[in-house]
């Protein structure tokens, strides 16, 4: 390892960097050390290189798991501002530590860092090495709050990890340290030790103690203008909030709480350096001297030889690897705007392809003419009234016009503009080249590209989801010359960056894909994908199993577009893993290496997985590696898994007692309790079973209870899942299992709902709680920001209720107000009513996405409380559209609705009927109730509805509504109130058209 630290300095010395020390204090990385955080604020230019211990509570293992220590060891390399050539430099080193980059799989796979305690993010990736992550690189956006400007680029190396690829030993403690010493002989003791202390003993109460002191140290010490001293204390806040989280102190609330407190301190210290530096008059300088990624000046502008023939156009945009979404939206916004900018010229063209790859997107458009064609314009001058005087004399308008266009006055001609005549002048245009309208055309697609998530680098005036780093525009064999902010469009390319020669000149447009293809790159993400499937089910019908492709779409496309060349490859893992859980192996093998898992003829997991390296590498090597890493997971899974299976889970729920839910709305055990209450409350206004009685019972007294676990703790998308498994590990019946994991469901859009009653009690009650507690609280979201994923309970609520008919009977109002009672706050009557309303929106907006006109939609609103008779309500209006009841009803209703005063009470005196339609009327409305019952449909309200439809028609007709006498008047209005009483229960008729 000494040789490896040795061989990073040295090489990252050659580059201009300066060697600096690791922080005094605990950090979790080398991002908190001063040399970074402080360092990459303002204008001074700073290349640093210097190892970090870096200490994460959260991932001590007692010194057992092979890959997690919650101490290690960290290089970490700051170049600011970025040198345009990164990731080459980058590459250099892993050779400089003896990678052979061309036998592994280098991948730079998506991670769009941040860094809440610290106000800190930018967008870079993970580096795999087969699998493994041995790398954080990261183009830094902000710090402490505050834009940074140059931006920097941070490569952070996990040592221990690379140290074991290399060395080939698959456990920390055996790498070889210095000669005949290894890690564990070095470091075992304190791993463990400190281990202990993290995850058994730290004291919850002190250490919050020592967090709100640190805190204000760092406060005193900010307003005494002392940034580097504060910056220490935050640190210190920092380490001590990761001791409570390893400890299990910490909740979703009180950690967004305790973020804000640190992104704040952080804030403060990063502009308090800045004004320091400033003051000082920024002693390292202010140059910001951009050095280009190949050192390349732009090329030489070649006249056009004017060819006459159809050629083909090949546009390349080049990139770092883009987030697999990027990678599929970047080709529709290249399209749109490509055929924007050609609709907008009279270049000729044939068809238009765009493909793209995780590093270039490419259009090629055929056909492309040699020049737009010639045309006649004509320039619309003065009306010929004011042209010319009474002789015909040119006036000075008309000269004027003239001499604007650089045109003889005698040449001029007249057309008609509408009811006007004016002079005009219509000349000959010729066509441009093809070369000059794409000159045009293309720059403007390059420099409009945007992202979900855009980045800054040192290119002025560019912003997408990762650095351009060429262009490639071809007109057939002619360079179409253009520049984009600084960016010279050429004739090069960059192919795989192992290959023996990265770059590659391009003679001429036509066969370009298929170049590509020899050089190891398809283009087409269609074509990836089959290429990955076809290869995952050969390889998993070699060990006799197969893979689910369509369990595992969203996973193929994602993997094509990490990859511009797939080698799919076999691995497999060891069978006693296989006593775990499949949820635990797969959620690994999916969310966490992007391998599809290998299933037998039953669906039940083979010891097999398929990984996908891209393009050519050694295989096996690769699998190898891959494997390493999926033991060491797999390691860790089986580490807590064992732990649980010791705790009982009792011991599991006290647990909750130190999750903190929110400050005011108490610990994760009283929101746990309150959700129990609340479902059992639910049950009593239905009509359920003694046996659902009994399981939603025994299920609300266990209810989160896994969240307690280790398990749930290192992998919170098993919420739930652990807590089904771990209920029938503890003897718990099948039904009361099912009902706790049906209690967190859904967890996303896509997601399943609970089938079983018991289980979709738990999971409304659960929403519930939510929302009547943190909406009155001003939890609610903003923007793109949904910190405690309200819009998705909302939405869970509803989807819940219209699954379960047999649920009817409760709405949204009545399970808020059952939930609000049992917060330990009081819930006004507004607060409930808001947030009734912001379930009653995600409704409108699901009925809205799925296809159901606005009219309609806004007409069954009114009903939104229950969602399944709305639903069915909508079915009933849209069935009824285009007929003559539903137009003759809504007319005639709507008529009532705009005469009659709100509020206005449906009593009217029989006695005072002064006229027969009044009392036709008053009869009309009387026998259309009796008909439709107590519970009303619009299917027989509108079959039933001529009796008073004519009736209204005939009141309006022989009736003067607002007569002279009040008396009569408000009588009037009220017979007309008992129509509204009768029909507004049915629909917003006020909303149809």
């Amino acid at each position: 390892m000494q040789e490896a630290l040795l061989a990073l300095n040295a090489y990252w010395t050659e580059q201009g960097c300066l060697v600096s020390q690791p922080m005094n204090s605990e950090v979790g990385a080398g991002t908190l050390n001063p040399a970074t955080f402080l360092r990459v604020q303002g204008p001074e230019p700073w290349r640093v290189a210097y190892v970090e211990p870096s200490v994460r509570p959260d991932d001590s293992r007692y010194g057992e798991n092979p890959n997690r220590l919650q101490t290690h060891t960290q290089f970490q390399v700051i170049l600011k501002p970025e040198p345009g050539n990164a990731q080459e430099l980058y590459l250099g080193s892993l050779k400089a530590l003896g990678i052979d980059i061309e036998a592994h799989d280098v991948r730079f796979v998506e991670d769009n860092w941040a860094s809440p305690a610290l106000g800190a993010w930018g967008l870079g990736w993970e580096v795999w090495l087969d699998g493994l992550e041995i790398t954080q690189f990261t183009y830094f956006q902000q710090a402490g709050g505050m834009t940074l400007d140059p931006v920097s680029v941070e490569i952070t190396y996990g040592l221990e990890r690379i140290l074991m690829a290399l060395q080939g030993v698959s456990h920390f403690k055996d790498i070889a340290y210095a000669p005949g010493i290894t890690y564990g002989e070095v470091f075992g003791q304190a791993e463990y030790e400190m281990s202990r202390y993290y995850l058994d003993d730290a004291d919850v109460d002190t250490n919050r103690d020592l967090f709100e002191a640190y805190a204000k140290e760092a406060r005193r010490l900010l307003d005494l203008r002392l940034p580097v001293p504060a910056y220490s204390y935050v640190l210190k806040c920092s380490h001590t909030f990761n001791v409570l989280d390893a400890r299990g102190a910490i909740s979703t609330t009180e950690r967004a709480r305790s973020f804000a407190r640190m992104r704040g301190l952080a804030h403060d210290v990063a502009e308090l350096w800045a004004e320091r530096r400033a003051e000082l008059g920024h002693p390292l300088g202010t140059g910001t001297g951009v050095v280009g990624a190949d050192g390349a000046g732009a090329p030489q502008a070649e006249e056009p030889a004017g060819p006459t023939g159809l050629r083909t156009l090949v546009f390349e945009i080049g990139f770092e690897e883009l987030p697999p979404a990027e990678a599929t939206r970047v080709v529709d916004s290249v399209r749109e705007a490509l055929t924007a900018g050609l609709d907008a010229t009279r270049l000729g063209h044939r068809a238009l392809h765009v493909a793209a790859t995780p590093r270039r997107v490419v259009v090629t458009l055929e056909g492309v003419e040699a020049a737009e064609p010639d045309h006649e314009q004509t320039v619309k001058g003065p009306k010929i009234s004011a042209a010319y005087d009474a002789e015909g004399v040119p006036t000075p308008a008309l000269l004027g016009f003239a001499r604007s266009q650089d045109a003889d006055p005698a040449t001029l001609g007249r057309a008609a503009f509408g009811k006007n005549e004016h002079v005009v002048l219509t000349r000959s245009v010729a066509g441009r080249p093809a070369e000059e309208v794409l000159a045009q055309v293309l720059p403007v697609v390059v420099s409009g590209l945007r992202a979900e998530k855009n980045m800054r680098w040192n290119a002025s005036g560019l912003s997408f989801s990762r650095p351009i780093r060429w262009i490639l525009a071809l007109l057939g064999d002619e360079v179409v010359p253009f520049s984009v902010s600084g960016l010279d469009a050429g004739r090069s390319t960059r192919v795989h960056r192992t290959a023996a020669q990265p770059v590659i000149e391009v003679a001429a447009a036509d066969g370009y894909l298929e170049l590509l293809a020899r050089h190891g790159i398809i283009a087409d993400t269609a074509a990836r994908r089959a290429a990955i499937e076809a290869a995952a089910v050969r390889l998993a019908a070699e060990v006799g199993g197969t893979v689910d492709l369509e369990a595992n779409r969203a996973l193929v496309d994602e993997i094509a577009n990490l990859v511009e060349y797939p080698t799919p490859i076999l691995g497999s893992f060891d069978h006693k893993y296989l006593e775990l859980p499949d949820q635990i192996l797969t959620t690994v093998m999916r969310k966490h290496q992007r391998y599809l898992p290998v299933l037998d003829a039953q669906g039940a997991l083979l010891p097999f997985f398929v990984t996908v390296a891209n393009g050519a590498c050694d295989q096996d090597v690769v699998r190898r590696g891959n494997e390493a890493v999926l033991r060491a997971r797999y390691e860790d899974a089986a580490f807590f898994w064992r732990a649980d299976l010791d705790t009982p889970l009792e011991a599991m729920q006290e647990r909750l007692e130190l999750l903190t839910f929110e400050d005011t709305l108490g610990s994760m055990a009283d929101r746990a309790q309150r959700i129990g209450s609340v479902a059992t409350e639910f049950a009593s206004q239905l009509p359920m079973g003694a046996r659902d009685l009994i399981t939603l019972e025994k299920a609300a007294g266990l209810v989160k209870f896994d969240l307690g676990s280790q398990m749930v703790t290192e992998l919170s998308s098993l919420a739930g899942v652990m807590a089904e498994v771990y209920a029938k590990k503890a003897g718990q019946p099948e039904e009361v299992a099912q009902a706790l994991f049906e209690g967190e469901l859904p967890r996303h859009s896509a997601d399943r709902l609970p089938q079983s009653t018991p289980g979709a009690l738990l999971a409304l009650a659960d929403r519930a709680d939510l929302l009547s507690g943190l909406l009155p609280l001003g939890g609610a979201p903003t923007g793109g920001s949904d910190p405690f994923g309200l819009r998705r309970a909302a939405l869970g609520m509803v989807n819940i209720l219209r699954t379960h008919p047999a649920l009817a009977h409760l709405t949204v109002s009545g399970m808020l107000k059952v939930a609000a009672e049992r917060q330990p706050l009081a819930v006004s009557d507004e607060s409930l009513a808001e947030a009734q309303q912001f379930v009653v929106r995600r409704f409108e907006q699901q009925l809205l996405e799925a296809g159901h006109a606005v009219q309609d939609v806004r007409a069954v609103l009114p009903l939104a409380d229950r969602p399944v008779p709305a639903a069915n309500r909508l079915a009933e209006l849209e069935a009824a559209r285009g007929s003559e009841e539903l137009a003759l009803a809504a007319a005639a209703i709507q008529r009532v609705l705009r005469i009659v005063p709100a509020g206005t009470e449906p009593t009217p005196d029989p006695q005072r009927y002064t006229a027969p339609a009044e009392g036709d009327l008053h009869e009309a409305v009387e026998k259309t109730r009796a008909v439709l019952g107590s519970q009303p449909d619009l299917r027989t309200f509108l079959a039933q509805s001529g009796l008073l439809v004519q009736a209204v028609d005939a009141f309006f007709e022989g009736v003067m509504v607002m007569d002279e006498d009040p008396a009569v008047r408000a009588n009037r209005l009220a017979l007309l109130a008992t129509v509204l009483r009768l029909t507004t229960p049915l629909l917003a008729w006020a909303e149809l058209k």
